[in-house]
């Protein structure tokens, strides 16, 4: 069985090395990040999952320039956003990265048709009418919307709206397009066929797309899964290459999972592992015959092992 592990010999358009971040409040300090790493190469169509509190939400947040990193490193598109100033993120926001969020009222401007909507971030960007009507009306025709250009939000469908939300984070053409949650308020047919779209957009654009979602379901209609859990990259699961896009079957039959080993060689197993095996604080590591076998030391063991040292 063939899984899509090799990654293109390009430079990656996403790079975080041991990613950090802190909130201050008050007197106590909250890390959502706790050193992650992650790789994102161009053209890919990949989602990130994690529980809530996992630090997804605070990563989209990094990528998309609306948080800065408190520590390590996170390139995207070459620009280090660790180290960027206040005046070349503004720039970032508009011409590097593209945002979708799950709540059209986020997306779109309710009084602007959604021609108008996509024309936006164009005008804002300098860019000259002709060629900007030019390019919106291509994006809309790209997100199946070709008959409802003149149509203002509320006359559309919640779907629809998402789909004009997509075009109009693309306005500027960024390379990088996040998206959090963004069929998290359709139905099944309309989340379809926005992943479909997003599919679409990578191979006639060479976007870059990240979702962010808690939900499996949908994730088996991307390459990729990344899990976070406690600010740290914990599995990724590939899709199979023998699969028929157009028919995703459970997530579980489409993608094997694997555990990550971050910069520092450290390894986080598999939650349903350590429930199933009893594995608490310690396991023993041996190498036998060429591979890694781990071993849980049950507590009584550990105890006389404390108890000795």
């Amino acid at each position: 069985m063939d899984f899509n592990l090799a990654a293109p010999q390009v430079e990656p358009l996403v790079t975080c090395e041991n990613l950090v971040k802190i909130y201050k409040v008050q007197n106590m300090e909250a890390v959502a990040l706790q050193g992650l790493d992650l790789t994102v190469q161009r053209a890919e169509l990949m989602a990130i999952i994690g529980n809530s509190g996992s630090g997804k939400s605070t990563l989209l947040n990094i990528l998309g320039g609306l948080d800065r990193p408190s520590a390590g490193r996170v390139s995207v598109a070459g620009k280090d956003l660790l180290k960027i100033s206040d005046r070349a993120l503004v720039r970032y926001k508009r011409e590097t990265v593209g945002f979708v969020w799950q709540q059209t009222s986020r997306n779109l401007i309710p009084y602007l048709t959604a021609l108008q909507n996509v024309e936006v971030p164009m005008v804002v960007n300098g860019t000259p009418a002709h060629k900007r009507r030019s390019w919106a009306k291509e994006l809309l025709s790209q997100v199946g919307l070709a008959d409802r250009m003149d149509h203002r939000p509320i006359h559309m469908s919640g779907g629809q709206q998402q789909r004009v939300a997509i075009a109009v984070a693309l306005a500027n053409n960024p390379p990088l397009l996040l998206a959090d949650e963004p069929t998290g308020s359709v139905d099944t047919a309309t989340a379809a066929t926005i992943f479909d779209i997003f599919r679409s957009l990578t191979r006639q654009y060479s976007t870059t797309v990240i979702i962010v979602t808690h939900d499996r379901t949908v994730t088996a209609r991307v390459d990729r899964v990344v899990q976070i859990r406690d600010g740290k990259t914990s599995t990724e699961s590939f899709r199979r290459l023998d699969l028929n896009l157009d028919d995703p079957l459970d997530f579980g039959q489409t993608h094997e999972e694997f555990s990550v080993l971050d910069s520092a060689g450290r390894l986080q197993l598999p939650r349903d592992v350590m429930e199933q095996l009893a594995i608490k604080r310690r396991v023993r590591v041996e190498v036998v015959d060429g591979h890694v076998e781990i071993y849980p030391v049950g507590e009584e063991a550990a105890a006389k092992e404390e108890a000795r040292r």
